[in-house]
């Protein structure tokens, strides 16, 4: 190993294994928080910041608004009151000597918040373009002791300065973008250093639907400590599709996430990492959407962070290629059509045919066509890969040897 290459530790873990792949969504992931500094973008970037803060705003004058009717309805119901009540009286307040120091904070909740937010960082981008500057505000986490973190790609994107605060530190430090994998939305950042808390990453075996969770991050980039939000595991194995692809693998949960989460985790009871916080749908004019986030899931974080530390050491990232087009089925039915197989390709030597339904590849069940697109493109050229057929009536397992992908392929 020669001495600029990154040298890499292992993340701890409880036993690596499984996740498969669902259903399509046309929702991208929410954008990290962004100001803009230019006059060319900030028409529509300040939209979003001034529709945010407005939103923000009025809520917390309602409240005062609220609170001053109240006392102004108070004062003058009890001013005609021909009592002679005393309006001084203290109010009821636990003493000093009444907080029993054991018994704070001693929800499960709390435990887990407390033990996890010493690996939860907050992530600064400022890029460059020909719009003009901006800044993103995203979460990371800890993966080793000695400051490798990990966030979400479209945190760093473009990034031409990074910025890194721990929690409970207030200046920040100078991070650096080792590699990012925009197809994943996954990223490695690197801070100077020693002794951080590195996060513990879940058994992906243990993690079932119903299951708790807690989302741990700096939402909307608000002031103080990261924000804490529960729920639960709604589902298992989702696929979206994004502006960089298909993302697959995905918890979804109805934890409340926003946008400066992004990047953060998505921790069980034990405070161990099952997730990284990524997406949530939002609702538009024909469609509903509450309480729908992404995360995604710990398998496929312990994969991809293993391809980027190659890229980190200067690797090139390469992906598996079938030869196929794909489509969606029409029938309510489950799987990926053949739309057409490339001749000579990779495909076509395994005897797949067009009009046929992928139902499986590697025994992980293929729901559409951006789940497939996504496990081919992870795989790695010269593996092979086994696929469940359906062929009319018939049921029938081909097995393809894939190539590298290029540019052009």
């Amino acid at each position: 190993m020669t001495e600029n290459q990154w040298n890499p530790e292992n993340i701890p873990v409880a036993d690596p294994v499984w996740t498969p792949v669902q259903q399509q969504s046309p929702l991208p992931p929410p954008p990290p928080i962004f100001h803009a500094s230019s006059s060319v973008s900030s028409t529509t970037t300040s939209t979003h910041a001034r529709i945010s803060k407005k939103s923000f705003t009025v809520v917390t004058l309602v409240a005062l608004i609220a609170g001053t009717l109240g006392g102004v309805v108070g004062s003058s119901l009890t001013s005609d009151d021909t009592t002679s009540s005393s309006y001084s009286e203290p109010l009821l307040v636990a003493s000093d000597g009444d907080v029993d120091e054991n018994s704070v904070g001693t929800t499960q909740i709390a435990k887990v918040a407390s033990s996890v937010a010493p690996s939860v960082v907050t992530i600064s981008s400022m890029s460059q373009s020909e719009a003009g500057s901006g800044e993103s505000v995203g979460t990371g986490i800890f993966l080793t002791a000695t400051g490798e973190i990990l966030t979400n790609a479209h945190v760093v994107e473009g990034a031409t300065k990074i910025q890194v605060r721990l929690y409970n530190e207030t200046e920040p430090r100078t991070g650096k973008v080792l590699a990012a994998d925009a197809g994943n939305d996954l990223a490695l950042v690197k801070i100077e250093g020693t002794n951080f808390k590195a996060a513990q990453f879940a058994d992906p075996k243990a993690i079932r639907i119903g299951d708790a969770v807690i989302a741990i991050g700096y939402a909307l980039n608000l002031d103080g400590g990261p924000s804490v939000t529960t729920g639960i595991v709604s589902a298992l194995n989702r696929t979206i599709t994004t502006e960089n692809g298909a993302l697959n693998g995905l918890i979804q949960t109805d934890t409340a996430i926003s946008s400066g989460n992004s990047g953060g985790p998505l921790v069980n009871y034990k405070a161990e990492v099952v997730g990284i916080n990524t997406a949530v749908a939002r609702g538009d004019n024909s469609t509903a959407a509450n309480n729908i986030g992404f995360a995604v899931s710990t398998k496929e974080v312990l994969r991809v962070v293993e391809l980027l530390r190659k890229q980190a050491n200067g690797e090139t990232r390469k992906e598996g290629y079938l030869g196929v087009g794909l489509s969606d089925r029409d029938d309510g039915g489950q799987g990926a059509v053949i739309a057409n197989v490339q001749s000579g390709s990779p495909a076509a030597k395994a005897g797949v045919k067009e009009g046929d339904v992928v139902l499986a590849i590697n025994d992980e069940p293929i729901t559409g066509r951006a789940g497939m697109i996504a496990i081919v493109r992870d795989a790695l050229p010269e593996e092979t890969i086994t696929m469940k057929l359906e062929r009319g009536k018939e049921i029938i397992t081909v097995k393809a040897t894939l190539t590298e992908r290029t540019t052009t392929g």
